[in-house]
């Protein structure tokens, strides 16, 4: 029963620290999936909060029943072996990049934030990640285990902050300029983008339990918490739109108003987002080179922070410009045959 019960915190934690990345906990991604669309805005967060349950639980499920080593496994299970190789190593190129971009934020919020020089911020950043992996699937939950109650916290603080404001209901009433289709439309889109990308981590993560029910348990309260995350984030910007909107960082801006000290705190809660992000991804990265490869894992992941750290020294924009509108077609098939795919009873 203790081992079932850690087990299902170990998978929520992981999934919601693998969906909630920097685009997430800046608010940037909350404002242009949902909070845009005004009233509809409560509404098509249930939805995607459904559509997280129902597929991320899917997702893991169909991993462990076909113990997948990487997520080309479950690609080739969707998409057939031919198509399958070519997604993932389409997803190999979109991550590779991902992954330099998030090393790039690292840095820069050590050297915005913190007096610490960017190329020093990187290194740390390399360091910990490389030192971390070594221990595989256990650094991921140890990392999310702490992070993501953090996040919660931080989440419930912004909740009770919001609600005693007297605009606090704004976003049960708020206009939008956009239709109905598009609103509606955004949280297929939001969850299938996040949920192939997630792939990366979750595919292993489910391939390496074999309690079914714990995999569905863990998947309900990672997708509630996610959907929890979204809703109080979403309440919040709403209460400063249409102003919040200049802000890279829309959430920053609703914790610069709460002092000092909670600003320094989201901070450092935005570095750690970007942290469990980056490890997942690398995992991820890993386990796919490793079957291609045959190095040692160590190699690759220490070749894989390489080429993420020259990346980021030169800006990643082109690339993931030309890249990301490629991968939301990708995202919307994917999504498409997960939904379709039957998992085994049991």
């Amino acid at each position: 029963m203790w081992r079932r019960s850690l087990t299902v915190l170990q998978v929520a934690a992981t999934y919601m620290g693998t969906i909630v990345g920097a685009g997430f906990a800046t608010g940037q991604e909350i404002l242009q999936f949902f909070t845009r669309y005004g009233y509809w805005g409560v509404g098509t967060i249930m939805l995607s909060t459904g559509l997280f349950i129902w597929l991320g639980s899917k997702m893991m499920l169909i991993a462990s029943d076909i113990r997948a080593k990487s997520y080309e496994d479950l690609n080739k299970v969707l998409f057939g072996d031919r198509y399958g190789r070519w997604v993932s190593h389409f997803m190999l190129i979109i991550l590779m990049g991902v992954t330099a971009v998030m090393l790039a934020g690292a840095g820069a919020i050590f050297y915005e934030n913190w007096n610490i020089s960017y190329q020093t911020g990187l290194l740390i950043t390399v360091a910990a990640c490389f030192l971390l992996l070594r221990k595989g699937m256990s650094s991921i939950l140890a990392v999310n285990s702490i992070v993501v109650p953090l996040m919660l916290l931080f989440t419930v603080f912004i909740m009770a902050d919001t609600f005693s404001t007297p605009e606090a209901d704004r976003f049960l009433t708020m206009p939008t300029d956009y239709s109905p289709w598009e609103a509606w439309t955004a949280p297929f889109l939001y969850a299938a983008f996040n949920l192939s990308m997630a792939q990366a981590v979750l595919v292993p993560l489910g391939a390496s339990i074999r309690d079914r029910k714990a995999i569905k348990i863990g998947a309900w309260i990672g997708g509630i918490g996610i959907g929890f995350m979204l809703l109080v984030g979403h309440i919040a910007l709403s209460v400063h739109m249409p102003g919040v909107q200049q802000y890279a960082i829309p959430m920053g801006g609703i914790a610069r108003q709460l002092g000092n000290s909670v600003q320094w705190i989201y901070i450092i809660l935005i570095f750690a987002e970007i942290f469990t992000t980056l490890i997942a991804d690398i995992y991820g990265l890993t386990l796919q080179l490793e079957e291609r490869l045959k190095w040692s894992r160590s190699l690759i992941t220490f070749v894989i922070l390489a080429i993420c750290y020259m990346a980021s020294q030169i800006g990643f924009g082109t690339l993931l410009s030309t890249l990301y509108p490629m991968f939301g077609l990708i995202s919307l098939g994917w999504f498409i045959l997960m939904a379709r795919k039957r998992v085994m009873r049991g």
